[in-house]
C-alpha cells in the first residue's frame, strides 16, 4: 500500500522552514518531481534517537564527508521504507520517479559534487547558523557539536572571518559560472534543469535564508548566479 512520502528536517526557528542546504537538496527534488509528501521537523538532539528508531543504520564512518552517526535529510518512501543521505535519497528518488530527469549521470554533476563552493567563507558562515536559524535546543547541540568539530568554540571560529577568505573564493565562483555560461545557461545544462543545479541553488537558498548581506555578496560575484537562482525559484517555493 502506498502511502504519503514523510521528509525529516531540521526546523528553524517560527516561522518553521526548511533552511539546512543538504535536507534542500532532497527537498527540491522532491519538488521538482511534484512528488507529494509531508515534512516532519526533528531537532538536532533527537535526530538518532528518531533516526535510529526506524531500523536506520548509521552512517559509515569511513566514508570522506562523515560526520556523526545520524543525519538530516531522512526520508520514509511511499512503500514505508526509511533512508538517511541526501546523494542516498536522491538517487532512489530517481529510479522511483524518473521523470523529470535529475540527469544524474551527466559528468557535470559529478564535477558540482566536488567544488568546495563555501569552503573558504565556511568561518563567516557556520557560526551564524545556531543564532539566527536555530531553536534553542538544536542550537545549544549546534554549539557542542561544531566546537568538537573545529577544535574550537564557534565564536572563535567567527572571529577568525576574513576578506582575505572572499578573496579565495572568488575563482570557485568563476569555476561555477563558466560552467553555467558553457551551454548558455540559466542551468548548468542549458535549458534543462539537473541535479548539478540542485547543489548549487540550494547552497543560495542557505545563504539566502542565513544572512541577506551573505547572499546578496556571493551572488554578485558572477552574472550567472541571480540567473540559475532566478530560474529555479519554482522549486523553491514548497519550504515546509
Amino acid at each position: 500500500m502506498s502511502e504519503q512520502v514523510v521528509f525529516y528536517d531540521i526546523p528553524s526557528k517560527p516561522p518553521t522552514k526548511g533552511w539546512s542546504y543538504n535536507p534542500w537538496k532532497v527537498r527540491m527534488v522532491l519538488n521538482m518531481k511534484g512528488i507529494d509528501y509531508k515534512t516532519e521537523w526533528v531537532e538536532y538532539p533527537d535526530l538518532t534517537p528518531t533516526l535510529k528508531g526506524f531500523g536506520l543504520p548509521p552512517n559509515d564512518p569511513n566514508d570522506p564527508g562523515y560526520f556523526t552517526d545520524y543525519t538530516s535529510p531522512a526520508i520514509r518512501y511511499a512503500d514505508g521504507t526509511y533512508a538517511m543521505d541526501s546523494w542516498t535519497i536522491v538517487q532512489e528518488l530517481e529510479k522511483q520517479y524518473p521523470t523529470p530527469s535529475l540527469h544524474l549521470d551527466d559528468p557535470i554533476v559529478a564535477k558540482l559534487r566536488e567544488i568546495p563552493i563555501m569552503s573558504p567563507i565556511r568561518s563567516h558562515l557556520i557560526p551564524k547558523v545556531p543564532r539566527k536559524l536555530l531553536n534553542k535546543v538544536s542550537a545549544d547541540y549546534f554549539y557542542i557539536t561544531r566546537e568538537e568539530r573545529f577544535g574550537k568554540p564557534l565564536d572563535e571560529v567567527e572571529r577568525g572571518a576574513t576578506e582575505e577568505q572572499w578573496e579565495q573564493v572568488k575563482p570557485i565562483a568563476k569555476e561555477i559560472g563558466d560552467l553555467l555560461r558553457e551551454k548558455d545557461g540559466p542551468f548548468f545544462l542549458g535549458e534543462t534543469i539537473s541535479y548539478a543545479d540542485v547543489i548549487f541553488v540550494t547552497i543560495l537558498k542557505f545563504l539566502e535564508r542565513l544572512d541577506e548581506s551573505i547572499f546578496k555578496k556571493y551572488v554578485a560575484l558572477d552574472s550567472a548566479f541571480p540567473k540559475v537562482y532566478e530560474a529555479s525559484q519554482k522549486y523553491l517555493v514548497k519550504e515546509d
